[in-house]
């Protein structure tokens, strides 16, 4: 199972949480862990969830997509227009 991190690649319009341009936070099996002093918005989290699971799973053939996947999702709140890119740091250490 794989380590995600996720982070702010850009803003095209104004949110209002505020996120900012490079903050980040690493989903690691079924914990989301945020950099203190920082946060996550739970409507831009909330459209990224179903993707976190195929990310993390390992491939389960030679080829699989995931192992190449680098995601862009965006914040569904039209105004804001956040833009996170969700990509894999490593495995998750199952010691």
């Amino acid at each position: 199972m794989y380590k995600l991190k996720v982070t702010v690649e850009r803003i095209d319009g104004y949110c209002n949480q505020p996120m900012l341009v490079g903050d980040s936070f690493v989903v690691e099996g079924g914990k989301i862990k945020i950099p203190n002093g920082k946060h996550i918005c739970m409507w831009a989290l909330q459209s990224m969830m179903p993707i976190f699971p195929l990310m993390q799973r390992a491939e389960s053939k030679k080829g699989d997509w995931t192992a190449k996947a680098r995601q862009t999702f965006v914040c569904p709140d039209p105004k804001g227009l956040v833009h996170y890119r969700i990509e894999r740091i490593g495995e998750i250490d199952n010691a």
